[in-house]
């Protein structure tokens, strides 16, 4: 596994490539934001560490230019901040950041946090499955989402790796109303530390993406004080 470290203090830098590297993940170290941009389409790592405040580009702007074009190998991206606000966390994972850690940090727990991150990817292996509905099909062996067209063709989603999974799981189980836990529970797994409420932006970035409004979901609905569920008649 490819993780790219994006922070600007040395000794943080190398602390944390040392720690991952003990535990045989491969790393590379950039100290700006448009150095990291470069690496990135060079690279394609599996997982990004990235500060929030670095020289050039911010860390907020590093992460919203790699969402805004998702290749065919979407990074998992792990925020790292000395700012701990509330404000800022609810920012970070607005623009498509996966979780978020405050310094100072323990080694340790970032360690986990990257390996409950990148066992997402596992979670779905072995699965060759195809579930279709009125709207849409998701193929889990080729990690290919589409919906249809008003001429009944299909036309492929530019979903991020979460949004897939996420979209994945909910046409798994059609009608079925989900909380913030259980989604977290599928998605992440038990080794997940973030604030939950990353359940509900990553909700939102889908619905902008594969609603008519948005505002006024036809798919996705929201179940006032329990979560979200999933509707659309199977074909």
């Amino acid at each position: 596994m490819e993780i790219l470290i994006v922070e600007d203090e040395p000794e943080i830098a190398q602390l944390i490539q040392l720690y991952l590297e003990k535990e045989g993940f491969s790393c590379r170290i950039c100290r700006d934001g448009l150095n990291a941009l470069q690496v990135f389409h060079e690279q394609k790592p599996d997982l990004i560490i990235l500060d929030l405040m670095i020289p050039g580009l911010d860390g907020l702007e590093v992460c919203a230019r790699i969402r805004q074009k998702p290749g065919a190998k979407d990074p998992y991206i792990l925020m790292l901040t000395a700012r701990g606000e509330e404000l800022d966390r609810i920012i970070g994972l607005s623009t498509g950041a996966d979780d978020y850690m405050v310094k100072p940090f323990s080694p340790k727990e970032l360690v986990a946090r990257v390996r409950a991150l990148l066992r997402r990817s596992l979670r779905q292996g072995g699965q060759n499955q195809v579930f279709r509905t009125q709207h849409f099909q998701i193929d889990l062996d080729q990690r290919l989402a589409q919906r249809s067209t008003n001429t009944d063709q299909l036309e492929p989603l530019d979903l991020t790796t979460l949004e897939f999974d996420l979209l994945a799981t909910f046409m798994s189980y059609p009608g079925r109303v989900w909380n913030r836990t259980q989604l977290i529970d599928k998605l992440w797994g038990s080794n997940f530390f973030g604030d939950e409420r990353v359940v509900d932006t990553h909700i939102a970035r889908l619905r902008k993406k594969i609603e008519p409004d948005p505002a006024n979901p036809t798919f996705i609905k929201t179940v006032i004080g329990v979560g979200y569920k999933f509707e659309d008649p199977t074909t």
